[in-house]
């Protein structure tokens, strides 16, 4: 038995020694520069005010035009080419011009261009120079499924000094994503390498997903064995930990041994990072749950909602329906909304969001059994975040199951049974330390992830040694 545990893993070992330094090495990387993304700060910022004397159609007529039957959100923004209303649904999103209701997607070099100009402007960065550099269904930046509903995507460059691209919806002709320099250097030897992304393999969702649990499986098996071996040869020596070994093979079991407790945790949770519902939850709505979430209204009564005047310092107006009912909601900054229900007076400033008797209403449709929300700590062990700054984030348990929802503008932000609240200690903790005692103090975390990653570094390389010379030996 004990032959058989040796060879594995001396050869599972030998196969995958640089698999495990690469993943420890980019794990450093990737904690300090996260993968591209547009965060919502960027995204209102590249945005401006509304010229509503363009706007003469209504926005159920806007909905009809879009051909999205299922429409749950309707935004109105300005674009480059007047005002768009930008029509989302759970199975794809598209844009009608608001002046006259014909089809906005982008098929123009120069409107794209336009479009990333003017965000550029916006947002204070240097667009002298901006020129479209592709027009694509993927690259190495947009592999994220999130983007299915853009594509393709133009890619457009500002010239500016930091290198900046920026994406251009072509069904939307929003801004999607942007990239800079910095961040592509990085994410070349941090999370490309790490998640194993090469856009020819990422582009297929499904294969991506089989290579790399694969892998990590036997990465998993292959650090399991070793684990058995190292505590089956330990040698006591004097009262201490020795090894039997000698010069690398020595440094190999003794850093290993040592690093053993997060070798195994940080590859199992690494592991179950590629779960996807194979264990684990996915906490995805049911389809029982999404009808009720996602059901789509009546958009002819949101005429009622446009007899409130709008701010002139609107810079998105959205309309949603929740619980059945409709909702206006027109953003004026980032952490600054309006809120109008049909019948109610406005509510703005710390009070523009839902309230807790609306948010019941909605979730006891969800479940039986659910409480009265209360309004999620910023320090809670499983935290949610509102795009609105300082808006309310509100937590329905209904038995085992909850629901956190987005007081700003209704939206799900998480579906959480037991099975997913186990999945965020097992990988979200282990895997990147993000234990609320640990968030807590920053510095302290950066200072394990960085040291424990370097061990696992070292005790990598001590065995891509060790692999190395034995391939040399059987030449």
């Amino acid at each position: 038995m004990m032959r058989a545990i040796v060879l594995l893993h001396r050869w599972l070992g030998m196969a995958f020694c640089l698999l495990f330094a690469m993943w420890f090495a980019t794990g450093i990387v990737m904690h300090f520069v996260p993968f591209p993304s547009l965060t919502e700060a960027e995204r209102f910022a590249g945005l401006v005010p509304l010229d509503r004397v363009e706007t003469t159609i209504a926005v159920a007529d806007a909905v009809a035009a879009s051909a999205i039957a299922d429409a749950t959100r309707i935004r109105l923004i300005q674009r480059s080419d007047g005002p768009v209303y930008v029509v989302s649904g759970p199975s794809r999103a598209g844009a009608v011009l608001a002046a006259h209701g014909v089809d906005a997607s982008v098929a123009s070099s120069d409107l794209a261009l336009a479009i990333a100009r003017d965000h550029a402007r916006s947002r204070g960065l240097d667009a002298a120079r901006v020129a479209i550099v592709a027009r694509a269904d993927y690259d190495q930046w947009n592999v994220p499924n999130g983007f299915d509903r853009h594509r393709p995507l133009f890619r457009v460059a500002l010239g500016d000094s930091a290198g900046t691209e920026v994406y251009v919806s072509s069904l939307t002709g929003e801004i999607v994503l942007d990239t800079t320099r910095s961040e592509r250097t990085w994410n070349l030897v941090g999370s490309v390498l790490h998640w194993i992304y090469p856009t020819v393999l990422r582009s297929n969702w499904s294969l991506w997903d089989r290579v790399v649990w694969t892998l990590s499986l036997l990465a998993l098996i292959a650090a399991l064995l070793g684990a058995v071996l190292g505590l089956a040869r330990i040698k006591p020596r004097s009262g201490l930990i020795g090894s039997p070994y000698r010069g690398w093979h020595a440094l190999h079991h003794l850093i290993g041994l040592a690093a053993m407790v997060f070798v195994l945790s940080w590859i199992f949770s690494g592991w179950l990072s590629m779960d996807h519902g194979r264990l684990f939850s996915r906490g995805q709505l049911t389809s029982a749950e999404s009808s009720v979430m996602n059901a789509s209204p009546n958009w002819a009564a949101a005429a009622s909602l446009d007899r409130q005047p709008v701010s002139p310092l609107a810079r998105e107006i959205e309309w949603f329906a929740f619980n059945g009912t409709l909702y206006r909601r027109d953003r004026t900054g980032l952490a600054g909304q309006t809120l109008i229900k049909a019948g109610d007076a406005p509510r703005d400033g710390p009070t523009g969001s839902l309230d807790v008797q609306e948010v019941q209403g909605l979730t006891a449709r969800l479940a039986a059994g659910c409480g009265a929300p209360s309004v999620l700590a910023d320090n809670d062990d499983y935290p949610a975040q509102s795009n609105v700054p300082g808006a309310p984030v509100y937590r329905s348990y209904c038995g085992d199951l909850w629901f956190d929802i987005d007081g700003a503008d209704g939206n799900l932000l998480q579906r959480l049974d037991s099975s997913r609240r186990a999945y965020r200690w097992f990988y979200g903790a282990l895997h990147t330390l993000d234990f609320p005692v640990l968030l807590a103090r920053p510095l302290l975390r950066d200072g394990l992830v960085v040291g424990l990653c370097t061990l696992g570094l070292l005790f990598s390389i001590t065995g891509i040694v060790i692999g190395w010379r034995r391939l040399v030996a059987m030449r």
